[in-house]
């Protein structure tokens, strides 16, 4: 059997200590890892070393605008433009990421960072590229888009995930509400936690309690054995509430009594447990509309809006319509086994202008239902996929 090759990472970084402490980190994964502590040495060493990815520090004088870490990145992505780089910084500032991003690079970490963070972050930009032969895994979510305001939701949250902060996240309905949700996850200090996920708009009312907060047997009539709640399954991780804004208005007392004091108590016991989850709720509801008809308390309001991420719908980030349906007819086609269609740029400007009301699901949910009906013709990988009268 023949040696998996190491993988190759370039790290380049003026501090030395950091340099060592990411060569022992990823020598144990089976990475050759080679320093650069300054530009031109980067470039020279690029060239030679050839790496599989790049681990880039943003300054390397007193200067702290990242600029000099932006023209490396400019340099490395017109020599190689699929090449991975992650952009590193102790002055870490959403605006600087989001202008890394549009320069091409894959992530963006702020220094200290978390070891498991930054190995999850490797791992996951290099399961994307084809050259990568190590067989790597990784529970990051796909967040596709190249529109600007994509870009700043991506960095703004990441840029907030290592805090503890409830976090809202708003939106249409099929924008990618609990994507987001994942990513911050991913990216959090409870990374390695659980993530648990409740529509509060698919449970009934007089259930409700019993699956946030769980019940012990005999605990009401029915209760025959105990039942966890979602509060307990998600200690040590993420609790996603989706559609928070379906929560009766008898439901959001207890709610907000549990953000406050962090204890709750599982129905029919008078133990009081800790709440070690952190929260992140989300909505296609206008939530201060409803706070000002009465039909959602404004200190619950507050409680779970200390940081607000809206998701613009599709219409208004038309740009990254072409990379959606690039993955999306990949993804059927490799699902279904199917040949996958040409889609020329006349396929995509008919695309885009659509409304799409269901947002990014509609779109996927046609993509997958034009290859579906049409798999099997022999010209299925020459015809624009708008052509199949599906659409």
């Amino acid at each position: 059997m023949s040696e998996v090759r190491k993988l190759k990472m370039l790290v380049v970084d003026d501090d030395r200590a950091v340099c060592s402490s990411i060569k022992l980190l990823f020598q144990r994964k089976n990475f050759e890892v080679v320093f650069a502590h300054l530009p031109v040495e980067a470039l020279e060493l690029f060239e030679n070393f050839k790496p599989d990815i790049v681990l880039l520090d943003m300054n390397f004088t007193v200067d702290t605008s990242g600029i000099q870490g932006l023209k490396l990145l400019e340099k490395i992505k017109s020599i190689k433009p699929a090449l991975p780089v992650i952009l590193l910084t102790g002055w870490a500032t959403v605006q600087l990421a989001v202008e890394g991003m549009k320069l091409g690079a894959g992530d963006f970490l702020a220094k200290p960072w978390e070891n498991d963070q930054l190995v999850a972050s490797v791992q996951y930009l290099l399961s994307k590229v084809s050259h990568a032969t190590a067989n790597i895994d990784s529970d990051q979510p796909v967040i596709i888009g190249q529109s600007t305001s994509m870009l700043e939701l991506i960095a703004l949250s990441k840029h907030v995930a290592n805090t503890e902060a409830n976090i809202l996240i708003t939106g249409e309905s099929g924008t990618g509400k609990e994507l987001i949700a994942e990513l911050i996850h991913s990216n959090s200090k409870r990374a390695n936690g659980p993530f648990i996920k409740t529509n509060l708009g698919g449970i009934n009312t007089s259930l409700l309690e019993s699956e946030l907060f769980g019940h012990v047997k005999g605990a009401f009539t029915d209760a025959f054995s105990e039942r966890v709640g979602r509060f307990t399954m998600s200690n040590g991780g993420t609790l996603f509430l989706d559609e928070i804004g379906e929560l009766p208005l008898e439901n959001q007392v207890k709610m907000l009594r549990v953000l406050q004091e962090k204890k709750y108590e599982v129905l029919g016991s008078s133990k009081t447990l800790n709440l070690n989850a952190r929260l992140i709720s989300a909505t296609n509801k206008d939530l201060q509309a409803m706070v000002y008809q009465g039909s959602f308390r404004e200190d619950l309001y507050y409680r779970i809006n200390l940081i607000p991420l809206h998701i613009p719908p599709l219409r208004d980030r038309v740009e990254d319509i072409p990379l959606l349906v690039k993955h999306f007819v990949k993804n059927t086609a490799d699902v279904y086994d199917i040949d996958q269609p040409y889609v020329d740029e006349e396929a995509i400007i008919y695309l885009q202008r659509q409304e799409y009301p269901g947002n990014i699901r509609q779109l996927k949910n046609e993509v997958e239902r034009t290859l579906i009906l049409n798999q099997g013709k022999k010209d299925l990988a020459e015809r624009r996929l708008y052509e199949t009268n599906v659409w």
